[in-house]
């Protein structure tokens, strides 16, 4: 079946005003700013006015232990949201702001897909109303500030050899990862080695993601620790004089972002935290202020449910104080029959010829990970629906075996076809996820506030993982109890390890045990409010492929975006 492209999809797709999807929600037209014709920021006013206790359903949106194509849990996300509606629920949906990044590179952007995704695809993937450049210009300028106290005599001792805030910029750069900086006259600074990570990132995404107000928001940032005095002690951003002024470059960025999908489906979108090395989830800004106004919200967590469904459940619900009332679990036939072993799946490449062979048996065989990513909902309370994200290439066996996989575990599941079909493709997900939402929330975080940082990576290596153990290098021990010493111990943590194994080897696939979690460095997020040891080799600063998206996006005689994915 042959459908236009995403972007054809988007330009035709009839919208309404803004006014019209905010009155959905019934949210008033004086608590929108609008940018231009398609996006509106949403005041925070909206939180004092939107009564508290009228609370819709709250679904997070997950996945299997994903390829490196991704299994299409943005466009699931939205296809249930748009599904929700058919069945006449107010509904509304919450993603994260894509990073340009990743947009020229390989991944392209991040508005879902064919009939189920947010309009228009542009705007959402290029810029949208400046959010990331605001968190960039904030980041660089207390990164500015930390080298003009070394140059203007370093009054409160920062270390030069351990300063821990690097630059950001929204582009794939690798020649950027490791730089030296004030080089030149001694007018210039003082020279000592950097970099640059991407601006998804930056701690100042993590804590924009996390805030609750515009005055949290101020706090956070100034308990953003650029790095240690000689004698161990942490420096903030509020001890360099910074945190004011990153406010004030912020202050509009706090404001969620009001789009729609091709049916309607309001859409709130906001921040964009990077999935490896913070919690990869969208705003609890946006939450708060979609599951006031709405019968079931929809929002989306980064990777597979080892690593976004968990920190969606121990770090966002943590400090939102939502509680989640099902969970989606997105499975493809592709991804199961990756996970036996057999194939090898290459982001940018057609997929093997074999593989899209009809071959149920290659799906039962990486069923494992389907199984365990399961049993790591229900480790929080909550219910799993399994959505069958079904393409043309698959075969009914094959979405059998799944289905029959997915109940012998305990869970709902159902196949959906929203990216060809839109909402209506959705129905039978969404009839399996308003079914889950009624069951009484059984939510628990997996660990609380007082157990210390060790206890916290084990618990999360041992029972969602499946490690048999955890081993830290001399550097990360030290790290942990100076982290301790330093009144960090009650934070949560966000293991940063690779998204294409439950473990930390890319190469086990399935769900191995037996195997034992190496943590060769950790680092404190104060201001977001996380610990995240790194399981390793991390890269927060991407590189272009040989053949970057950037090669052919361009413009056209009319003047519009061609080439954008």
């Amino acid at each position: 079946m042959s459908i236009p492209s995403d972007l054809d999809i988007s330009r035709s797709a009839p919208r309404k005003s803004l006014d019209d999807i905010a009155e959905r929600l019934g949210i008033g037209t004086h608590l929108l700013e609008p940018y231009g014709h398609d996006v509106a920021k949403i005041s925070l006013q909206a939180l004092d006015e939107l009564p508290e206790q009228n609370q819709g359903k709250y679904v997070v949106v997950s996945a299997i232990t994903p390829t490196p194509l991704g299994e299409g849990k943005t466009t699931t996300t939205v296809g249930l949201g748009q599904a929700l509606q058919q069945l006449g629920k107010r509904s509304a949906i919450a993603v994260r702001q894509p990073s340009m990044g990743p947009t020229f590179g390989i991944k392209g952007g991040a508005a879902g897909g064919g009939y189920s995704q947010v309009v228009p695809m542009e705007s959402l993937n290029l810029h949208l109303t400046g959010d990331m450049h605001a968190v960039t210009a904030a980041h660089n300028m207390l990164a500015a500030m930390v080298d003009n106290h070394l140059h203007k005599g370093n009054r409160l001792g920062l270390d030069p050899h351990r300063i821990t805030w690097r630059r950001v910029i929204d582009v794939n750069d690798r020649e950027l990862r490791n730089i030296v900086t004030g080089l030149g006259s001694g007018a210039d600074g003082t020279p000592r080695q950097s970099g640059f990570d991407i601006t998804a990132a930056s701690e100042v995404m993590a804590v924009l993601a996390l805030s609750t107000s515009l005055h949290d928001m101020r706090r956070r940032l100034g308990r953003i620790v650029v790095g240690y005095t000689h004698d161990g002690s942490p420096v903030t951003a509020e001890q360099l004089g910074a945190a004011g002024a990153m406010t004030v470059i912020m202050r509009e960025a706090i404001k969620p972002n009001l789009m729609q999908t091709v049916e309607n489906t309001p859409v709130l979108v906001h921040a964009g935290p990077f999935g490896n090395i913070a919690h990869g989830n969208s705003s609890i800004v946006a939450d708060r202020i979609a599951s006031r106004c709405t019968d079931f919200l929809v929002t989306e967590a980064g990777f597979g449910a080892d690593m976004g469904a968990e920190r969606f459940f121990n770090i966002k619900c943590r400090n939102s104080g939502l509680r989640p009332d099902a969970a989606v679990l997105v499975a493809t036939v592709r991804a199961l029959k990756a996970h036996s072993g057999r194939y090898r799946v290459v982001a940018g490449k057609s997929l093997p010829e074999e593989l899209l062979a009809e071959n149920p048996d290659d799906v039962l065989a990486g069923a494992d990970n389907l199984r365990k990513q399961i049993d790591n909902i229900r480790l929080h309370g909550v219910s799993p629906v399994v959505a069958i994200n079904a393409f043309p290439t698959d075969h009914p066996s094959e979405h059998e075996t799944i289905r029959r996989v997915a109940e012998e575990a305990g869970a709902r599941v159902a196949v959906s076809n929203h990216f060809t079909d839109g909402g209506k493709g959705a129905i039978e997900l969404a009839e399996a996820v308003a079914e889950a939402a009624e069951e009484p929330s059984g939510f628990q975080l997996l660990y609380p506030d007082s157990d210390d940082l060790r206890t916290k990576i084990e618990t999360i290596a041992t029972r969602v993982y499946g490690a048999e153990e955890v081993s830290y290098q001399p550097a990360a021990a030290k790290a942990l109890d100076s982290y301790t010493a330093n009144g960090f111990g009650s934070l949560p943590v966000c293991i940063a390890k690779t998204h294409l194994s439950l473990s930390s080897d890319p190469t086990l696939l399935g769900a191995p045990t037996g195997w034992t979690l190496p943590v060769r460095e950790v680092r404190a997020s104060v201001g977001a409010g996380f610990v995240y040891p790194i399981c390793g080799d991390m890269r927060t600063m991407p590189g272009l492929g040989s053949q970057p998206a950037a090669e052919r996006i361009d413009i056209d005689d009319r003047g519009e975006v061609v080439g954008l994915n």
